[in-house]
């Protein structure tokens, strides 16, 4: 099922949460947590153009919706963005799994989420596992595809 960016939530949650440009995790984060009904996800964002490759990125999600808190920041249209998910976490899963991470890696900061070992790689930085791989790859086809729709119009 595809699911559709809900624009008008996104940039009212981004307000509510003071979302940060380069933050996308805390501040799907804090959108989960003050969002009734929402699992909070992780995965990748495909768009043309600069950086050409995916962006490891967070939202979340209510039901058939995407709301991206961080959305004011990317500075494009929703139709020119595409979400890949590699992992949904419900609100209790993700308090948890920060509460861990805080508690394993003091020094670390607790987001993003990768879950159980063994990972999965890609490039020179690790990921989780062979979801993250699967989502990656998708995006990786998605940003070829819309950069090489850029050239052929040039």
């Amino acid at each position: 099922m595809n699911k559709t960016l809900d624009e008008s939530l996104s940039v009212e949650l981004a307000k509510q949460v003071n979302s940060q440009a380069q933050d996308s995790f805390a501040n799907a984060y804090n959108a989960a947590l003050v969002t009734e009904g929402a699992a909070y996800v992780q995965g990748f964002l495909a768009l043309s153009g600069r950086p050409y490759v995916p962006i490891e990125h967070s939202w979340i999600e209510v039901d058939d919706r995407i709301i991206d808190p961080t959305l004011p920041h990317l500075h494009r249209k929703s139709e020119e963005l595409y979400y890949f998910p590699a992992q949904r976490l419900t609100v209790k899963q993700l308090q948890s799994a920060v509460e861990e991470a805080k508690e394993d890696y003091p020094e670390d900061d607790p987001l993003p989420i990768y879950g159980d070992a063994p990972y999965e790689y890609y490039g020179e930085v690790m990921l989780g596992g062979k979801e993250y791989l699967d989502a990656y790859h998708a995006a990786e086809a998605k940003c070829k595809e819309l950069n090489q729709q850029i050239a052929d119009q040039n």
